[in-house]
């Protein structure tokens, strides 16, 4: 997280598992020491990601359902970062920091998300609606006060369509 006054952003980076497709320009392929695990440095790609608006996606196992979470985020430039020789991509939450990192948190947002300039919030609600699981989205329109309402009026839908299913 960058915690600048009046501009606080977060930092997505991870050294393997990125898809080149959300890079700015042509991913390079370098070898930096890793100094764990006893192995030999890793090849991995570094790249930043091109800047615009993006979703982040997190499936979660609530036991008896899935929910999954969506957050509007807009990827922006970010200084260069020599020391991070990772794939990465910088974004502002929507509505802003800290009611997305809050509503995150109430929702149980995990670590590891999913994130795509392509896919949209309509395609999103469709799979979630075929797949017969929730959906709760962050975006510009989200409040508190309304997303914990959801989220209690979700708990509730769920419950008793179990009932109805069975």
């Amino acid at each position: 997280y960058h915690l600048a006054p009046g501009g606080h952003q977060v930092l997505g980076a991870h050294m393997l598992e990125i898809c080149p497709t959300i890079a700015a320009e042509k991913p390079r392929l370098e070898i930096h020491p890793l100094s764990i695990g006893g192995k030999e440095d890793p090849v991995r790609l570094v790249f930043d990601a091109a800047k615009g608006p993006a979703l982040n996606a997190s499936l979660i196992d609530l036991g008896a359902r899935f929910r999954l979470l969506v957050n509007e985020v807009t990827a922006v430039d970010h200084p260069a970062l020599p020391k991070l020789p990772v794939a990465r991509a910088v974004w502002e939450c929507k509505p802003d920091f800290k009611t997305a990192c809050a509503a995150w948190i109430l929702a149980g947002g995990a670590h590891h998300t999913g994130y795509s300039y392509s896919v949209t919030r309509e395609m999103l609600e469709d799979f979630a609606t075929i797949a017969g699981i929730e959906m709760t989205a962050i975006g510009p329109e989200t409040n508190l006060t309304n997303f914990k309402q959801d989220l209690r009026n979700n708990d509730v839908y769920y419950y008793l369509a179990q009932g109805f299913r069975a």
